[in-house]
C-alpha cells in the first residue's frame, strides 16, 4: 500500500495518536480503521433512505418533511436537556 502525506495541526495529530495508542493502534493503523469504518455523506444518506423504506413496509412510518424537522429538534433538545454533546 502506498503511504499519503496529509497535514493537520499538531494538536489534531496528537489527539488522534492518543486516542490511536488508547486503542492499542499506531496512528497509521487507526487512520486506516476510521477511513475503513466511517460512512460518507452518500452512504449515510443511502442507509438512511434504506431504514426510511423499512419502517415503512413495517409500520407505515412516512414522516413529511417538516414532521421529520420537528422529531430532529426534538431529539436535539432531549439530547441537550441530557448533557449530550
Amino acid at each position: 500500500m502506498t503511504d499519503a502525506n496529509v497535514r493537520i495541526p499538531i494538536e489534531a495529530r496528537d489527539r488522534l495518536a492518543q486516542i490511536a495508542a488508547e486503542e492499542g493502534m499506531s496512528l497509521r493503523g487507526y487512520l486506516a480503521h476510521l477511513a475503513e469504518t466511517l460512512l460518507t455523506p452518500d452512504e449515510r444518506a443511502q442507509r438512511a433512505a434504506r431504514a426510511r423504506t423499512v419502517l415503512h413496509e413495517w409500520n407505515g412510518y412516512d414522516p413529511t418533511e417538516t414532521e421529520a424537522a420537528a422529531a430532529d429538534a426534538e431529539l436535539d433538545r432531549r439530547l441537550s436537556e441530557a448533557g449530550a454533546p
